[in-house]
């Protein structure tokens, strides 16, 4: 077995230890760094990242193989790449480029098809002057979006 598929079983074995965390990244590449990247249902704290990297680690020999490994998380601003990503970032607002345009709104649903973004607007009365906040609902198909990152607010 070469190296690369070595460390995909062990990475496999970590992730089948831990149902609450799911790959995002994975890399190999020619001088041997191996770079993870995880997400998590509940999110990716560093005592997650240090026990995906003790079992890759510990079960490599360092005598055969002069590598180097590096397991973070999936950055709060990392675009949206899998539906897991969504369902736990419901209630967040995210910002949508779609194949129809941009959108920004709270996430209110994700499902195996698609998601709902929510959003306030204020928009002219039908009868007489001045406006009124109306509340906008879109449902997006996951194949209709481009990129999807979570909006952070201060």
């Amino acid at each position: 077995m070469d190296f690369k598929n070595k460390v995909i079983e062990l990475l496999e074995n970590a992730l089948d230890q831990r149902c609450d965390l799911f790959l995002i990244h994975f890399e190999v590449n020619d001088k041997l760094n191996i770079s993870v990247v995880l997400d998590g249902d509940q999110g990716v704290n560093l005592q997650d990242c240090i026990d995906i990297s003790r079992a890759i680690e510990h079960s490599l020999d360092k005598e055969t193989y002069d590598f180097s490994l590096d397991v973070s998380s999936a950055g709060v601003t990392s675009p949206l790449k899998f539906k897991r990503q969504y369902v736990k970032n419901i209630g967040r607002t995210l910002k949508i480029k779609a194949l129809n345009g941009i959108f920004e709104g709270v996430l209110t649903a994700a499902d195996e098809n698609e998601i709902t973004l929510e959003w306030k607007s204020r928009e002219p009365k039908s009868t007489g002057k001045g406006k009124h906040t109306v509340t906008n609902t879109l449902n997006i198909t996951y194949n209709d979006i481009k990129e999807a990152t979570v909006v952070l607010t201060f």
